[in-house]
């Protein structure tokens, strides 16, 4: 939704993910460009570029390559949650002026903007929709970092 979001406000959209096979999704989703993250290489043709980046990862990661790839004064916006603690180095941070923040999710009026900026935009979560006999496949799947976007349960197989 981030990808989505962020190209429907007209700005230039990068992916950043280890995984190669999300390139074509990225592309499909509205980014303008992607960044296989376990190359050095194009790490370090991005340092110092980008003003925000979103970091949606729910896994302990190293965010100094992050960090470096953030203008002066740029910021890293934490919505993804691990469950456990995430190491830093703050030179980054320190030598660039650059910023961390988090966010969960707004209030009522902000979910009520979103949600009118995605009707007026057609813009909608990709989701796999499963029965409620699934939940446990789910769960495995979740576990074993099998999922593309998100699950919905159907209400009606409950």
């Amino acid at each position: 939704m981030g990808v989505k979001l962020a190209a429907s406000f007209g700005a230039e959209v990068t992916v950043l993910s280890q995984s190669p096979n999300k390139r074509e999704d990225a592309a499909k989703l509205g980014a303008h460009d992607f960044v296989l993250t376990r190359d050095a290489e194009a790490i370090a043709r991005r340092a110092n570029y980008f003003d925000y980046i979103l970091d949606t990862v729910s896994a302990p990661h190293d965010l100094a390559g992050a960090c470096s790839m953030l203008k002066r004064q740029g910021t890293l916006i934490m919505v993804g949650a691990s469950d456990k603690p995430i190491e830093l180095n703050v030179f980054p941070l320190i030598m660039g002026r650059r910023q961390i923040m988090g966010s969960l999710i707004g209030g009522l009026p902000e979910t009520q903007e979103m949600l009118d900026h995605c009707g007026a935009h057609n813009i909608a979560s990709d989701i796999e929709l499963i029965s409620a006999s699934r939940i446990n496949e789910a769960y495995d799947r979740v576990v074993r970092s099998d999922v593309k976007y998100r699950f919905v349960i159907d209400c009606a197989t409950l």
